[in-house]
């Protein structure tokens, strides 16, 4: 593909298809441009303005809404990577925002330093995973974009406006999750501290003990998660807490075993069959749930939180009050039971938190997020619709990077603060440059 350079940085001669990680979306751009810098990229932004083109930056195309999808022209921050400076005195690090997050892991490891929390992949862009509330699982310790304690942001006329706390903070309390809609992030300001180690406690469990003690599991640890096997009645639990070492890693056969051979390539193999063969996925599932044993190890945050995901999958995601999880869990169970559906995939149960940012999915409230996954080319649309039932009877929040069908009527009922990021957006980007579909549907006109 050709490809020219121009004032407004490095741009495809001819459009072509962009498609997400899961495959369940795509979108054909006016024209894709990759800035060398931040004057480049708001050149672009005024070009595209000129031109009457709307405006989207995407990441790795790790979510699955159309919230990066555009006709017009397609940012791609693949040469906005690194890390800008680290202040020891403040414990922040400052990086671009087309950085992976595991590049940028590994050079705060390097350091000597390290994030207190993260989700459970880092193939995603630091501004790509922070606008769309990516988060992990923790007690006290809340998602990645709570983390941030200042960004820099292309606003639709193009000037660059840094926030924090005490620079632009209205800005700042939204476009921490920002979702596209105010302008594109350039520059995220992490707060870190001295890298750690956690010890990580793996281990079978039955889910109806989960649930009697899951209080207990969550007040009793930093970071609790688990996954419920669907036709089962089996969880594997993770249990993640800061240790004085000494360093004990998975092995690197046992980790190829379990993390690779098991949870990816038989994994894989057990989805192709449940796909041709659906009857055969109870079976699978009961096989699944007895395929990983109790494993505890000791390591540095990045290598315990995060884990590779190579079978490809869709995903819906929402966030319930933390005191209402049992009982969503209970009636998404039997919702299964009842139903003639097929799940092969594991349901992951993972909490945070309250924050203070406007459209988090755990502002103002504690949360649990329970995540529902179909494989990729499975017919996900029944079971999705079904769950999603039974979180709305909840107030539930979706992940706004995963599968949804909610609009801004729905939102301005559950986010208390809703009417706030959409006066924002009002004035900062009062002509919609950075509209497309998924924001016209869940934030409005």
């Amino acid at each position: 593909m050709s490809s020219t350079r121009t004032a407004s940085g490095r741009t495809n001669g001819r459009n072509s298809t962009w498609r997400n990680w899961g495959g369940n979306v795509s979108a054909r751009p006016a024209r894709e441009v990759a800035p060398a810098s931040v004057d480049e990229l708001a050149g672009a932004v005024r070009k595209a303005a000129e031109d009457g083109l709307r405006v989207k930056a995407v990441g790795t195309g790790h979510s699955f809404t159309s919230i990066a999808a555009t006709n017009g022209v397609l940012i791609r921050p693949q040469l906005l990577t690194g890390i800008r400076g680290i202040d020891r005195a403040a414990m922040t690090v400052t990086v671009e925002a087309g950085t992976p997050l595991k590049r940028l892991n590994m050079a705060l490891a390097r350091e000597g330093l390290s994030l207190t929390n993260m989700g459970d992949i880092m193939e995603q862009t630091v501004s790509g995973a922070t606008s769309t509330g990516t988060h992990g699982t923790g007690r006290d310790s809340a998602s990645i974009a709570a983390q941030i304690r200042g960004l820099e942001l292309v606003t639709a006329d193009g000037a660059v406006l840094t926030c924090s706390e005490q620079e632009n903070p209205e800005v700042f309390a939204a476009a921490r999750i920002g979702l596209g809609a105010l302008g594109v992030v350039t520059a995220i300001t992490f707060a870190v501290e001295p890298v750690f180690l956690l010890t990580a406690r793996e281990e079978p469990m039955p889910f109806e003990r989960v649930l009697a003690e899951f209080d207990e599991l969550w007040s009793e640890n930093e970071h609790f998660e688990f996954y419920w096997f669907p036709h089962t009645g089996s969880t594997n639990t993770k249990r993640n807490n800061r240790s004085a070492g000494p360093e004990q890693p998975v092995g690197r056969l046992q980790g190829w075993f379990e993390d690779e051979f098991l949870s990816n390539g038989v994994f894989q193999a057990a989805n192709w069959v449940g796909r041709a063969a659906p009857a055969a996925v109870p079976a699978i599932a009961r096989i699944s749930s007895k395929a990983l044993s109790a494993r505890t190890y000791t390591d540095t945050p990045y290598k315990v939180f995060t884990s590779p995901r190579r079978v490809r999958f869709v995903e819906m995601e929402y966030a319930v009050p933390r005191e209402a999880v049992v009982e969503t869990l209970r009636e998404l169970r039997a919702m299964v039971e009842r139903s003639r559906l097929r799940i092969s995939f594991p349901v992951e149960v993972r909490t945070a938190p309250a924050d203070d940012i406007t459209l988090s999915t755990a502002s103002g409230r504690d949360s649990a997020y329970i995540a529902v996954h179909m494989f990729r080319g499975t017919p996900y649309q029944a079971y999705f619709t079904a769950a999603e039932r039974v979180f709305t009877a909840h107030e539930g929040r979706p992940h706004w990077g995963k599968i949804h069908t909610r609009d801004a009527e729905y939102f301005s009922r559950v986010y208390p603060r809703f009417g706030e990021f959409t006066a924002l957006r009002d004035r900062l980007d009062p002509d919609r440059l950075f509209q497309n579909d998924y924001l016209r549907r869940v934030l409005g006109p």
